[in-house]
């Protein structure tokens, strides 16, 4: 079981619930893909892009706005087993981490990129479900291709690419 909890903090781009649905299934796609053997949440708050600029800048010491943000709740070693967890969980589900996307800042790399809204905010999500699973690519060239490879091929699994 996975729960899912999206809100949307922003009012500057309209999120239709067709987007929301495919947030949630972006999630549950990159957990079965990932072999995840244990029930998780996954918190997704939308945001402008003003308000990730005061995140990265409050927890990353980055003045800027940026697309997509992964705060993990769980921490795994190079097989795959969790090692440590910043979560006290009293119930069934693990708590797997938080994800903010700037909406704003999607709508502007969609244009960029030449492809769908849709397919943007299915990108992030992927990409930070990955970070919350415990892949990386800061400063990490190998973990970059490896990571990319598999944001490519469950969006790929999902038939959604670039349009």
């Amino acid at each position: 079981m996975t729960e899912i909890i999206i809100e949307n903090e922003q009012k500057k781009v309209v999120i239709p619930t067709e987007i929301e649905g495919v947030i949630k299934q972006v999630i549950l796609k990159t957990l079965e893909f990932e072999e995840c053997d244990f029930d998780a949440e996954v918190s997704v708050t939308i945001v402008d892009n003003e308000a990730i600029k005061e995140i990265n800048s409050t927890q990353r010491g980055i003045d800027r706005a940026t697309d997509v943000l992964s705060f993990p709740m769980l921490y795994f070693d190079e097989n795959g087993d969790i090692i440590d967890c910043d979560y006290d969980s009293d119930g069934d589900l693990m708590m797997l981490g938080d994800i903010v996307i700037s909406a704003e800042r999607a709508v502007e790399q969609a244009a960029e990129y030449g492809h769908s809204f849709r397919r943007e905010m299915a990108f992030l999500t992927v990409h930070s479900m990955l970070h919350l699973l415990g892949y990386d690519h800061v400063d990490d060239p190998e973990g970059e291709r490896i990571m990319f490879g598999r944001q490519e091929e469950i969006l790929r699994e999902m038939g959604i690419t670039r349009e």
